[in-house]
């Protein structure tokens, strides 16, 4: 559906061209129209599938017909200060040729961005965007003004749970007029969402979209591997894709950033990791560095797997097997973004294959297993029901030939062989 077919606003429709966006996407096409409604929503749709524009172009074509300005209009409530800076950036961009003012509005910062947030929901920015802690320490403050609030929008709510918010957002719903529209968005859709949502949604409109799949453009790959070898699998990974800029590396702990940056630096190319450790200036220093591609590799603990909009990445790769099944289809969700393609590749440990299996059942695809390069010697055998313990090394045909080889076959990574998945 176009854009022009959704009853926006033609101010709206201007940026939405100038933006280079012309066909709505699912969520989009379902949720606004629901929304111009005045309905209040739940909306399960995966990552990369257009949900941030699904509720910012509604709620700005409402606010195009309201006379009053510098008054809080709508509330943004997101997991992390990664999104809420990412969600501020796209309303500045939809609502450039409007008088809509938003800020985002989280911890880390200094004393004068405290001022600044304090002065924005005192005198009235029509939009807010805030993690819960932050705005719940103004909210403490009682300078807080929400009475002519319509709206409030929580985005990643699966994600705001896991993260222990649960409270919070009760909490900060109990400053809010009873009477507004209420919006939740989520990637999946476990018992406690349905709680949160029956207790601070009114008759919802329930939409699903594309729930736990990777995205078609998405080739998936793995490689089983003992820990030793993956940072040397990683550096033949990138030299063996020249053409890939941009590459997000994914590990399951803040200390394995630093070991894997170390690993990798010294290769010719620019490396840099990001975690929660980091200071709030330098982790955008580190984010502006690779989104225009002055960094190629990027190793990042899952802070970066939800929610974050970083365009043309051409692979990522999952150094440790996430633990939620859920999390592999967010970290993969990273590349293939819209209509482009990508590769994602898990390097998969011995103590990891029942969790990688639950993933296969998850995303209901089997996963290629693919050789090893025959100088990083054997890794474990695939045995899907394992919890542990894989040692078992393959004793079946060559896996990797050597320069000049004749196995046809290619996959994507840039190795020849045959899977591994089968004994």
């Amino acid at each position: 559906m176009n854009f022009k077919e959704l009853n926006l606003s033609e101010t709206l429709l201007e940026a939405i061209s100038y933006m280079g966006f012309e066909e709505a996407t699912p969520i989009q096409e379902q949720a606004i129209p629901a929304i111009l409604d005045h309905k209040d929503m739940i909306a399960c749709a995966q990552t990369g599938t257009g949900k941030t524009a699904a509720f910012i172009l509604p709620v700005l074509n409402a606010l195009l017909q309201e006379k009053e300005q510098h008054k809080t209009r709508v509330l943004v409530i997101v997991p992390t200060r990664e999104l809420a800076l990412q969600i501020d950036q796209q309303i500045q961009g939809f609502s450039y040729f409007t008088n809509a003012q938003s800020i985002a509005i989280y911890g880390g910062g200094t004393g004068s961005e405290w001022e600044q947030q304090k002065r924005a929901l005192t005198s009235g920015s029509e939009i807010v965007v805030a993690t819960p802690g932050k705005l719940i320490s103004h909210l403490n403050m009682g300078y807080v003004k929400f009475e002519d609030l319509k709206y409030l929008i929580l985005d990643e709510a699966d994600r705001m749970l896991d993260m222990g918010f649960y409270d919070d957002i009760q909490k900060i719903v109990s400053y809010l007029p009873k009477k507004r529209q209420t919006l939740m968005f989520s990637a999946t859709m476990p018992p406690r969402i349905k709680t949160l949502a029956a207790k601070t949604l009114r008759h919802p409109v329930e939409i699903t979209i594309g729930l736990s799949k990777p995205a078609e453009g998405v080739l998936q790959e793995a490689f089983l591997s003992y820990e030793t070898q993956k940072t040397p699998l990683i550096k033949k990974l990138i030299s063996g894709n020249p053409d890939a800029k941009s590459i997000l590396i994914f590990t399951s702990t803040k200390k394995k950033v630093n070991e894997i940056v170390r690993g990798l630096r010294g290769n010719g190319y620019r490396v840099e990791g990001i975690s929660s450790d980091l200071e709030q200036n330098r982790r955008e220093e580190v984010l502006r560095g690779f989104r225009s591609k002055q960094t190629r590799a990027l190793v990042a603990t899952d802070v970066l797997s939800r929610g974050i909009d970083i365009k043309d990445i051409d692979i990522v790769i999952n150094y440790d097997v996430p633990g939620d099944a859920e999390d592999y289809v967010h970290r993969v969700g990273r590349t293939a973004r819209a209509a482009s393609t990508g590769l994602a590749i898990t390097l998969i440990n011995e103590d990891d294959m029942y969790k990688f299996s639950r993933i296969e059942a998850l995303i209901g695809k089997e996963v290629d297993k693919l050789p090893l390069p025959d100088d990083l010697g054997e890794g474990p055998i695939w045995k899907a029901n394992q919890r542990g313990g894989g040692n078992r090394h393959f004793k079946g045909k060559k896996r990797y030939p050597r320069k000049g080889g004749n196995n046809k076959s290619k996959n994507k990574s840039g190795y020849k062989g045959k899977r591994r998945d089968k004994k």
